[in-house]
């Protein structure tokens, strides 16, 4: 069984910066392209970024891109969110998903049902 813990939340002030980690244990890491996402109060989970299994594809939403990085580490069986430049409205709870394995990050990765398995989150607040 396929577990995902994610931390790394926590409170930053505009213009700080996080990085959050999400651990996979129970099967091999490198079998799994990974994604984060996101799901402010009130509003629907959205698409953050995604990773192909050997970590040279990559993939950011336009939001996003330019502050944050996603990496991984296969040997560690852990994947990385870069956040720099932190906006208020980045406020969040931050999800890791792992999905089938793939080389290539295409549009299937930033959709929330190409994930099979799902993390508990880690808050993420931006104070003005």
């Amino acid at each position: 069984q396929v577990q995902l813990v994610e931390s790394g939340g926590g409170l930053v002030q505009a213009g700080g910066s996080l990085r959050l980690s999400c651990a996979l244990s129970g099967r091999t890491f490198s079998s799994y392209a990974m994604g984060w996402f996101r799901q402010a109060p009130g509003k629907e989970r959205e698409f953050v970024a995604a990773i192909s299994w050997s970590g040279y594809s990559t993939y950011l939403a336009d939001s996003m891109k330019g502050r944050f990085t996603i990496a991984r580490d296969n040997a560690k069986n852990t994947v990385y969110l870069q956040m720099n430049s932190l906006k208020p409205e980045d406020t969040a709870v931050y999800y890791c998903a792992a999905g089938p394995r793939t080389g290539l990050i295409t549009p299937a990765q930033t959709k929330d049902d190409y994930y099979n398995y799902w993390g508990q989150g880690t808050q993420v607040t931006v104070s003005s």
